[in-house]
């Protein structure tokens, strides 16, 4: 099959040019000024032409709850936001061995509308699995050093260990940095004081919380080599914390989230459970928000995921603000609200192409295959109107949420189509192709690789 891909801009990290991609067999065969044909041609000449984004942060509670999400609406959602590939793991059922990955890998054959990877959790008490777990295809390994949806804690005794044996092996952690004992003491004083206010969750998770984890997880991965990911930095203060770890020779990298730049901290007191989600918003002002968009830009931040976590309105109305579920979705709006940024100054397009393609791709192992518009990667890629204008709303929303907590937001930027290695897969809003074109991508160690650089 052949497809040209005629006059649009495609964008990189290095620049913006204007060219035609012609796509072989699903890969990309030529990216060139003029002169190419094929028997299927879509003109993109008023239209920007980007690499499909790369989401290394999603949760589709698949197999699981399925009525929080699945993988069939999730993946879709992920089309219509030009996601062409994603990294999940679910908490509800937690991948802990080689035989579980393999289990769910063959579960999720027939499921998936895009390319995905797995990525695994890890138990004080399995430490010693995670080489048979790397070798059979895990993307990372998720930690988390608090309790939290369930799953236990990493704490620094233990962590050391891990840390060292994911150094060995040449592979990587995704860590969820909040400090277990000091949200112990607070819940457990909020709940003798009676509380169920919405306001529980910010004096909660606090910011102090979230600072003494980072700085732990920070010092101790430079202290082993080991590559680790902060996952879903919130505010400056854990970027002060990498930076000094990094110039110490830590290999860190550190994730992020739309919500910390587009949701304000008050906004629990007024949306309740709809706002409750770990570690909370931060921003309490404008100057914040330019606080983070800056350090976005600036590089202090590596890369922008999802982490949807999506539960129904219902599931969020069901309980006290302790008994509902934790998470916003989030998966279909991450690339328009960064396309925003673009819009309003905040982020260059090549800023935004390193980190929601480019970057996530070469810190998991997926790069040049993913994150890149080049001969010989794959063809993924989005067609994006940025002029066009539109509000997000509850009734347009993809997933099996069906909701979105930018209900009522208007963004410039919008996904036309979204193209997996050269099919079209989601057109103006609306997914195309059927669960099942999606495979699975087995992670770096898996054929003996490490982790790009």
């Amino acid at each position: 099959m052949e497809l040209l891909i005629r006059g649009g801009r495609v964008a990189s990290s290095q620049g913006v040019y204007r060219a035609d991609v012609l796509v072989r067999n699903g890969r990309v065969a030529a990216v060139a000024e003029q002169g190419l044909s094929a028997a299927e041609v879509v003109d993109a000449g008023s239209l920007l032409v980007l690499p499909g984004m790369v989401d290394t942060h999603t949760h589709f509670m698949d197999p699981g709850d399925l009525s929080r999400e699945d993988f069939p609406k999730g993946s879709s959602a992920a089309a219509v936001g030009g996601v062409t590939t994603l990294i999940e793991h679910t908490h509800g059922t937690p991948v802990r061995s080689a035989d579980e990955l393999r289990k769910k890998t063959e579960y999720l054959r027939d499921r998936s509308v895009v390319d995905f990877g797995l990525a695994a959790h890890i138990w004080n008490d399995r430490i010693n699995e995670i080489d048979e777990l790397w070798a059979a295809g895990a993307t990372y390994f998720k930690v988390f050093t608090n309790t939290t949806f369930g799953l236990s804690p990493i704490l620094p005794g233990y962590l050391i260990r891990l840390f060292r044996r994911v150094a060995d092996i040449g592979a990587i952690c995704l860590v969820h940095c909040e400090d277990e004992s000091m949200l112990t003491e607070r819940e457990a004083a909020l709940r003798a004081e009676g509380r169920e206010d919405f306001n529980v969750i910010l004096e909660w998770r606090t910011r102090e919380a979230e600072v003494i984890a980072s700085q732990a997880v920070a010092t101790l991965a430079r202290m082993t080599a080991a590559r680790t990911v902060i996952a879903h930095a919130t505010h400056p203060a854990i970027l002060d914390v990498a930076d000094r770890e990094r110039r110490a020779g830590a290999h860190l990298s550190v994730e992020s989230v739309p919500r910390y730049f587009y949701i304000r901290e008050d906004e629990i007191l007024k949306e309740g459970a709809f706002r409750k989600f770990a570690p909370p918003a931060r921003a309490r002002n404008e100057q914040d928000e330019q606080a983070m968009w800056q350090a976005l830009s600036a590089g202090r931040i590596d890369h922008i995921s999802s982490d949807h976590s999506p539960s129904t309105p219902e599931q969020k109305r069901k309980g006290s603000i302790w008994e509902v579920p934790f998470g916003i979705p989030g998966v279909e709006n991450t690339l328009p609200l960064m396309l925003n940024a673009v819009h309003e100054r905040w982020l260059t397009l090549p800023r935004l192409v390193e980190v929601l393609c480019e970057v996530p791709a070469k810190t998991y192992g997926l790069y040049p295959r993913k994150g890149v518009i080049q001969v010989g990667s794959d063809a993924d890629f989005m067609l994006i109107d940025p002029d066009a204008a539109y509000t997000f709303s509850h009734e347009q929303t993809i997933s099996k949420a069906g909701w979105t907590p930018y209900h009522g937001r208007t963004v410039h930027g919008r996904v036309i189509a979204t193209y997996l290695r050269g099919r079209l897969v989601a057109r103006e809003g609306r997914p195309v192709a059927d669960p099942g074109y999606g495979i699975f991508l087995p992670g770096p160690g898996a054929s003996g690789r490490t982790v790009a650089s």
